[in-house]
């Protein structure tokens, strides 16, 4: 037997799950398909809880944004993710009524509604424009394409490109460890295109100016710290109105552009789930249930910057 399903805890949870169940069934009068749908959806909330580490009675605003956005980056259609935020309310507000929370996390999460839409999606000619669009004359262009280049590639979140570090590299084997939300690291594959990138810029940085204890960071600014959230985000804005790209974009863009033309080319979407991030992933494990070259293969089969520039190369 499993002793992580017998813990106090995730027994209390059980508790708590049925007890809602129930009420489901009794005081709201739903129809069992309609339960059963609430229980699965609950489910794929408590089971990104548990790789969060963040326990169900301590819920805020901010884990179930991120649950949110979750669904965004796999490509969720926006009706289901209405439904699943749908039967989330209705588990926290049970909570609420049942005096288990005093205050509703949940309250404040919006769905899709008539007309909403799904962050923007760049294409893939969009995204070579905004490459083409950085000034290659400035001491920091190549550090730019890097940046853009990385973002799209290996779909990081913009606070993992910014912690990247030189001892993280691991461009032999075609990987990058990175350090994820809650510490949780995992391998993510980069593509021959990220790596070049990265490598020209690696040259260039080694002639710049490097402040203590900032060694080990890839992408620094001029001034010799690592680069910041907010630096990546101006930078973004900029080279996507020299484009000419008026899509409302940020370095979360690149992401969801990752995830979603992945997904259209065909790719494995437990593949697409580890490269993103959405599961915990021990240290001294390369992955718990994805083979890593399978998940090798899934990227550089179908990414369409890795295809662009295997036909270039007559890879």
């Amino acid at each position: 037997m499993n002793t992580e399903e017998k813990s106090p805890n995730k027994t209390k949870r059980a508790g708590v799950v049925q007890e809602y169940v129930q009420w489901l069934k009794l005081e709201k009068s739903l129809s069992p398909n309609t339960v059963e749908a609430y229980q699965q959806d609950l489910q794929k909330l408590l089971y990104f809880l548990d790789s969060e580490g963040v326990d169900f009675l301590e819920v805020t605003n901010d884990d179930l944004e991120r649950f949110n956005a979750g669904l965004h980056d796999i490509g969720i259609h926006a009706r289901s993710q209405a439904r699943i935020l749908s039967g989330i309310k209705s588990f926290y507000h049970f909570l609420v009524l049942t005096d288990r929370l005093q205050a509703d996390p949940a309250e404040l999460i919006e769905g899709p509604k008539t007309g909403f839409r799904l962050p923007e999606v760049l294409t893939v000619d969009e995204i070579d424009r905004i490459i083409d669009a950085v000034d290659m004359e400035k001491p920091e262009g190549q550090r730019n394409r890097a940046i853009v280049e990385t973002l799209y590639s290996c779909g990081l979140r913009v606070s993992e490109l910014c912690n990247l570090r030189l001892s993280d590299l691991y461009f032999d084997e075609g990987f990058i460890k990175v350090q994820g939300k809650g510490d949780k690291q995992r391998l993510v594959p980069i593509s021959p295109r990220a790596v070049k990138e990265i490598r020209y810029w690696l040259l260039d940085r080694a002639q710049g100016r490097i402040k203590p204890g900032e060694e080990d960071y890839i992408f620094l600014a001029r001034w010799g710290k690592h680069i910041s959230r907010i630096m990546v985000f101006h930078l973004v804005k900029e080279l996507a109105e020299r484009a000419g790209i008026t899509k409302s974009i940020s370095p979360h863009t690149f992401r969801h552009s990752f995830a979603t033309h992945l997904l259209e080319g065909g790719a494995n979407l437990r593949a697409i789930q580890a490269m993103l991030g959405h599961e915990s992933i021990a240290t001294t494990e390369i992955y718990t249930h994805i083979d890593r070259q399978m998940l090798r293969s899934e990227i550089i089969l179908h990414h369409p910057r890795n295809i662009k520039y295997n036909r270039e190369h007559g890879v």
